[in-house]
């Protein structure tokens, strides 16, 4: 084969897989990645090529021109999430499987980091504080009153109120300190499903990401800077060695579990244990002026790498990942 690289894959004779990227307002990353999928194929004489996702209207005999597409966006777009089940049932390998992003919610992750060992905030999940859309007061005739009494024994405060869906760690987030504050937060949060979530303080914040269920990159984080310094102003923290074990370990564990190729690990380590405050950010914030240079070319090679690899290498569709099996409804 051309070039100077040894290739991991068998040398075969086929047409050029073709890799879709499938993203909203990201500026840098997603052009980024294409250049360099391309530069890989380039040099190791790969047949593959990556674009940017075209999609206008989908039939009901759509032939997909992609073998592989990363979602990075129909967390934000109910369209592109029914585009990417139409192409998964059709063969095509989507990072992430968009069936189960569709089912999963933060509450149910908590049970299933519990079941594997990694250490969670108390959390209970609260009803919607106005009707969803389509329902009336006889929809919730099941539902008894909240005992706001025992939710605040269990939690203490502070509290965090946190969406129970939706991708993005830190949107919609809440901290309150009192009964009062909870209830005004709680009365902005109209028909969304959330939770309160007992706060880890004081702790270090560390985002971990993960690519391929193998491969973690782990960044501390100040939410407290401004946006464009939330990495930059802690990149000097120190992470201890048995530290950085620990987080890579429970971050793997997590995305084995949940079946995630690609996500991030919001954790908060408090007397030195690592608690997992969010990890259904399957497609977190990757722009180069937002995450620094390193962390940025790091992101950019391991999804390159693991982009190539599924279109030359595809694995079986698997409808989860391994969570029953650590629930106990299916054998080990």
């Amino acid at each position: 084969m051309p070039g100077n690289e040894t290739s991991p894959y068998p040398e075969v004779r086929v047409s050029v897989k073709t890799i879709g990227v499938l993203f909203g307002t990201e500026d840098t990353f997603p052009w980024a990645l294409c250049h360099e999928v391309n530069e890989l194929a380039r040099r190791r004489g790969l047949p593959v090529r990556a674009e940017p996702v075209q999609v206008g209207h989908v039939s009901q005999e759509q032939a997909f021109a992609y073998d592989v597409i990363l979602d990075r966006v129909s967390h934000e777009v109910p369209f592109y999430r029914t585009f990417l089940k139409c192409a998964a049932a059709r063969g095509i390998q989507v990072l992430n499987d968009p069936f189960w992003s569709s089912a999963d919610d933060r509450f149910f992750d908590n049970l299933v980091a519990r079941a594997i060992g990694v250490a969670v905030p108390r959390t209970v999940l609260l009803p919607h504080k106005q009707h969803p859309p389509g329902t009336a007061d006889r929809s919730f005739r099941n539902m008894t009153l909240v005992d706001w009494d025992e939710v605040f024994r269990y939690l203490g405060f502070p509290i965090w109120l946190r969406p129970v869906r939706g991708g993005g760690g830190r949107k919609g987030l809440r901290r309150v300190h009192s009964r009062d504050e909870l209830f005004s937060a709680y009365d902005l949060t109209g028909d969304v499903e959330v939770m309160a979530q007992e706060a880890i303080e004081p702790a270090d914040l560390y985002h971990c990401w993960v690519v391929g269920r193998r491969k973690v990159r782990i960044l501390p984080y100040a939410p407290a800077e401004p946006p464009a310094s939330r990495y930059a102003a802690v990149a000097d923290r120190p992470v201890p060695d048995e530290l950085a074990l620990r987080l890579t370990r429970d971050s793997l564990a997590l995305c084995e579990a949940l079946g995630y190729d690609a996500n991030a690990v919001e954790l908060a380590v408090k007397d030195g244990i690592p608690y997992a405050l969010d990890f259904l950010d399957p497609a977190p914030r990757l722009d180069l002026d937002l995450v620094g240079e390193a962390a940025f070319r790091w992101a950019v090679a391991e999804v390159a790498e693991l982009l190539v690899e599924r279109a030359l290498q595809p694995v079986p569709w698997s409808p989860t990942g391994s969570w029953p099996k650590a629930l106990g409804l299916l054998p080990r």
